[in-house]
């Protein structure tokens, strides 16, 4: 039976940045935007997949046992029209303004970096700020204060495996000056380093730091739990872990976890465990001798947690702060099968249950844990097809989201052969 509403879409339309020749055999990843003072958009992706080999490009790279490489494009007409302006020789890129230079960083198993002094229209080559190293990031968000911008960057503390073991990874907050040449490694400060292996070290947490508040302690007889007997499940997964890393910092006073003295950046990743709903956090501060230092969160009553609510924490999402509405919004996946058996899921599903990508929701928070619903930004009803991995800006009235998609002639839904752009008019109407 048909539903009896159809839900609106927010931004169903779109414009393709770029669109692969061959479908089946070259994929589209990585979606980044910005937008320059001028008004320009910026985009970043990077190609990979059996058949790259076959299309002209810069020098491809060799990561997780297959070759890449990625592209910029510009709009200078509210993006309807792009148009390509160079090639890189690196992946997971994400474009930013520092400045009056535009930058683009990645990794070609170290950390890459190029920068533009007009704009997009030329660029300086490739340069590395670290040797000898393996990093992982998606294109999550940029964050400015101080006069500095800040960023997360992942690095991989077991060279050598091809797997994406997560509980191995070390998300690592970057601060780089906004007058200083972000080419240069000393332009950097890089945080302490923490995986959550580490993390979850020895320590005894509940990960959800209950209780938050200290409670009264009261005298009750204990009570035996009983288990039930294990049952089948879905395929086994890597211990979990935490990746895909965006910057969060508070700024209302009220908020339980504001450091009145501004050091305080925390990050908020997508979380791996199997399930859906909530996001990882971890924080960075910041010292007084300039140093960085990674840890856990306290709640007020001294338990750990780790984890916190956040529709859509089970993929990689994009979270941006709105100074106009002192609003967080949050660009994720919508899950609507995550209970559905494994082996019962259709062919066209790969993974987990908790793996789907077909629909891109929008909510908005005061705090990054309560979370209102704003809509469904887009979705399609095709089992191989996505709208996922998206990343977010601000320009005017208007939020802009380019989005990592596919069609009827996708592989998969994880290997797309489209990056769309769409645009949410007006999009600080939908606060209630």
């Amino acid at each position: 039976m048909p539903p009896k509403h159809t839900i609106q879409e927010l931004a169903p339309d779109y414009v393709k940045v770029y669109e692969s020749p061959d479908p089946e055999h070259i994929y589209a990843y990585s979606p980044g935007i910005a937008v320059l003072p001028g008004g320009r958009f910026i985009a970043t992706l990077d190609l990979s997949g059996p058949g790259i080999g076959n299309i002209p490009g810069p020098k491809r790279i060799i990561e997780w046992g297959r070759l890449w490489f990625g592209k910029v494009f510009a709009s200078d007409d509210g993006g309807l029209t792009w148009s390509h302006k160079t090639d890189f020789p690196f992946m997971h890129a994400r474009p930013f303004v520092a400045g009056n230079d535009l930058y683009v960083i990645g990794h070609c198993n170290d950390l890459m970096i190029m920068r533009s002094g007009d704009g997009g229209e030329s660029w300086g080559e490739p340069v590395r700020l670290t040797e000898g190293q393996v990093w992982h990031q998606a294109p999550c968000n940029v964050h400015y204060a101080k006069g500095n911008v800040y960023l997360v960057m992942e690095r991989i503390t077991y060279p050598g495996v091809k797997e994406l073991r997560t509980h191995r990874m070390a998300p690592v907050l970057l601060r780089g000056s906004l007058s200083a040449d972000l080419t240069r490694r000393e332009s950097w400060t890089f945080a302490s380093e923490l995986t959550m292996q580490e993390a979850l070290s020895g320590k005894e947490c509940d990960l959800f730091g209950v209780p938050f508040f200290p409670e009264k302690r009261l005298d009750s007889p204990a009570s035996a739990v009983q288990r039930d007997p294990a049952i089948p499940g879905p395929k086994e997964m890597y211990p979990r872990g935490w990746l895909e890393s965006n910057v969060v910092q508070f700024v209302d006073d009220r908020h339980y976890l504001y450091d009145p003295s501004g050091r305080t950046f925390h990050l908020w990743m997508r979380s791996a465990t199997g399930g859906n709903g909530f996001a990882a956090i971890a924080k960075a501060v910041e010292q007084d001798d300039g140093t960085i230092v990674t840890m856990l969160e306290q709640a007020p009553s001294g338990k750990t947690f780790l984890y916190v609510p956040c529709p859509g924490g089970q993929m990689k999402f994009h979270l941006l702060y709105d100074r106009v509405t002192a609003l967080y919004w949050l660009l994720s996946t919508q899950a609507t099968d995550s209970m559905t058996r494994a082996e019962k899921l259709p062919p066209e599903r790969s993974g987990n249950p908790n793996n789907e990508r077909r629909r891109l929701q929008l909510h908005f928070s005061t705090n990054c844990v309560d979370w209102c619903f704003a809509g469904l930004v887009a979705k399609t009803n095709m089992p191989n097809a996505a709208r996922h991995y998206a990343s977010m800006a601000i320009y005017g009235e208007d939020l802009l989201i380019l989005s990592r998609s596919g069609d009827e002639r996708a592989a998969n839904p994880h290997d797309g052969n489209l990056i769309t752009f769409h645009r949410i008019e007006q999009f600080r109407e939908l606060v209630y």
